[in-house]
């Protein structure tokens, strides 16, 4: 399997390489490995990607053209950048965004290398996403800055964000007299702590303001940490657009659906998008994975996103799909069968290759249900239909936005005033 970026060597490094390795009698050296950024479209959407008169036909064209090592949509400085993206994506408005996040070390980047379709069989094919080593695991570190976006052949537009939670994210933003290096908000000098508890926050709101489905991770059955961050993504949305509703005219950090506060027309609930949630418990032993413990579990997320925006969305779709179904099942039935459906993935704990410790489902079997589960899933449209181009320039806009909050301004306030951070 092909990406279509790739890191490669320059033409003078290679020959002398391939000279030294003749004169000195040993085999030429192996080529760099190439890192999976994007795949070509396949089929029709080839066919018509070829083609002179399409703007899009310079995703084909440029296979051959050197490549970026990565596609950060926003860097670890915490900027957005769109430039590198836009020859990965044309004017096709047939295509999902699914975004994930989670604190570290919980599998999110090999969850999206899985959605991606990575054979990591390959020979001298990293992943597209990054995934911890054993070194890097040991030192406590992150793999992920900011958000990766990755796309594949069939139009699934994927973005693999930092860890939230994080301490490795939070020491590598402190400044030696603990504000942080990175401006979140306005531009505010913060303390690193809250900092880094905002942008957990950001990166929430932006993901379910741009995304059609948001994996939510987290690991074990016990850690609900991330449903209350969920919750708090949830108070904090309001007021930010998605991404088809945009004026094109409209710059990156304008104010105009901020100065519809001030007007006092504010955006009604209903009409707020947010991403249909996903939420993934990892790392799951047998105990944990009993049927009683995953109906408390499914029945605990019910009750606990009850009288959220995210399960509103998600009993709206439910009703759609069953409005026509002669035998619909009672309200309270038909709420609970989608938290406890799709929405809902356990992944077991992945053993090593030589354990031959009986599980109930293998981690690579319950991985190929979860892929097929998100990709057959009818995800949360946009208001309104959009190409991948203006998404993407789009979603920046909605990132200046958002980084101007007054909602998240007026929390983060809150914060300051509660002692729980450093002044």
């Amino acid at each position: 399997m092909a990406g279509v970026g790739a890191q490669t060597t320059t033409a003078s490094s290679s020959s002398s390489m391939g000279l030294a390795s003749s004169s000195s009698g040993l085999p030429p050296a192996p080529p760099p490995q190439k890192i999976l950024l994007a795949k070509p479209a396949s089929g029709a959407a080839s066919s018509r990607l070829a083609r002179d008169d399409d703007p899009s036909a310079v995703v084909i064209r440029s296979r051959n053209a050197p490549q970026p090592g990565s596609l950060s949509l926003i860097s670890e400085s915490w900027d957005v950048h769109i430039d590198r993206i836009l020859p990965f994506l044309n004017e096709n408005m047939d295509f999902t965004v699914i975004g994930i996040i989670g604190p570290p070390g919980v599998g999110k980047s090999t969850i999206m290398n899985e959605l991606y379709g990575f054979d990591g069989n390959s020979p001298g094919m990293l992943p597209p996403f990054t995934t911890q080593s054993d070194e890097v695991r040991a030192m406590a570190k992150h793999c992920t800055s900011g958000i990766e976006l990755r796309v594949t052949s069939e139009r699934y537009i994927l973005l693999d964000a930092q860890p939230i939670f994080s301490p490795s994210v939070l020491v590598d933003m402190m400044r030696p007299d603990g504000t942080s290096a990175i401006s979140v908000l306005n531009g505010e000098s913060l303390s690193a702590d809250l900092a880094h508890e905002l942008m957990g926050i950001q990166l929430g709101v932006f993901l379910a303001s741009v995304c059609n489905i948001l994996l939510v991770v987290s690991e074990g059955i016990h850690d609900f940490s991330i449903w209350q961050h969920m919750l708090t993504v949830d108070l904090l949305k309001h007021n930010i657009p998605d991404p088809s509703t945009l004026a094109t005219g409209q710059t990156q950090g304008s104010t105009s659906f901020l100065d519809k506060e001030n007007n006092g027309n504010l955006l009604a609930p209903s009409d707020e998008y947010l991403a249909t949630l996903v939420f993934i418990h990892t790392k799951l032993r047998d105990l944990e994975l009993s049927p009683s413990n995953t109906m408390l579990l499914r029945k605990a997320l019910l009750k606990y996103f009850s009288s959220s925006s995210f399960n509103n969305i998600n009993k709206s779709n439910e009703l759609k799909n069953e409005q026509n179904d002669s035998s619909l099942s009672p309200p309270n039935k038909a709420k609970e069968s989608k938290f406890m459906g799709a929405d809902l993935i356990f992944l077991p704990l992945k053993l090593q290759d030589d354990s031959q410790k009986p599980q109930y489902e293998s981690f690579n079997c319950m991985m190929g249900k979860l892929c097929d589960q998100i990709l057959s899933m009818e995800p949360h449209p946009f208001a309104k239909p959009v190409t991948e181009r203006d998404w993407l320039r789009n979603s920046a806009k909605i990132w200046g936005i958002l980084k101007k909050s007054p909602v998240i301004t007026d929390y983060c306030k809150t914060l300051q005033a509660s002692g729980l951070f450093r002044k």
